[in-house]
């Protein structure tokens, strides 16, 4: 496939996603093409390469009748949706820049030499200093929250690129959410806490077209 043909693959992704507020619950997506969905979420960019995410799949009918209840933007959703995702993201408690989290996931993962470990924290906690993150344990969960947002629109991108519906949802609340979830373990002793949540499947019926701003309102060229 040529240059061309791929950008047009991806223009045609990006306006077949819409927002789906109500699924084909007869229609499941298959193991492989949900895998290769979170794939996407697992490669995605993250600032300072954190990670800082967890993702929840919630497949459990109890569970998703709970939810309901506390998720008012995703009532058409959770009953529907082939497949619901909680996406979580890390706490200042392990996102600070001398967190044991960092630490271990610099040694671990980034594969980083100890002798190193020190000053690439410091220059991490001034970065973060920089940008205010350092002002309350607020600004840091928001932080990550901010890098859930990438993998969550690559996860959506992803979907529409092979056929798969998604939609976002906001729409909750925070605090019997986070209740919700701490109450299973899953908030890993406030290491986490709910970020967005977001429902993939196959849509029931046809969406209006997309509208969009004109490039030109919404572009800026300093030349």
């Amino acid at each position: 496939m040529n240059q061309e043909n791929i950008k047009l693959k991806i223009l045609e992704a990006f306006q077949f996603r819409h927002a789906t507020k109500k699924f084909d619950a007869s229609k499941k997506i298959a193991n492989e093409d949900f895998e290769f969905i979170l794939e996407t979420a697992r490669l995605s960019p993250s600032s300072i390469g954190l990670e800082p995410w967890k993702f929840i799949i919630v497949q459990n009918e109890e569970w998703r009748e709970k939810l309901i209840e506390i998720a008012w933007g995703a009532g058409g959703q959770l009953p529907t949706a082939s497949h619901f995702v909680l996406i979580l993201a890390r706490t200042g408690k392990d996102v600070k820049y001398n967190s044991e989290y960092i630490r271990q996931h610099l040694k671990t993962v980034k594969e980083i030499p100890e002798e190193l470990l020190d000053d690439i924290s410091e220059r991490y906690g001034t970065f973060q200093k920089n940008f205010g993150l350092l002002e309350s344990e607020r600004a840091l969960y928001d932080w990550s929250c901010k890098q859930t947002y990438i993998a969550l629109a690559n996860m959506m991108t992803a979907a529409a690129q092979i056929g798969i519906d998604s939609c976002p949802i906001e729409g909750f609340n925070f605090k019997l959410v986070h209740q919700f979830l701490n109450e299973q373990g899953l908030l890993e002793d406030g290491s986490f806490d709910i970020s967005v949540m977001a429902a993939f499947g196959y849509r029931l019926e046809e969406p209006r077209p997309k509208t969009r701003k004109q490039i030109a309102e919404i572009v800026t060229w300093i030349k």
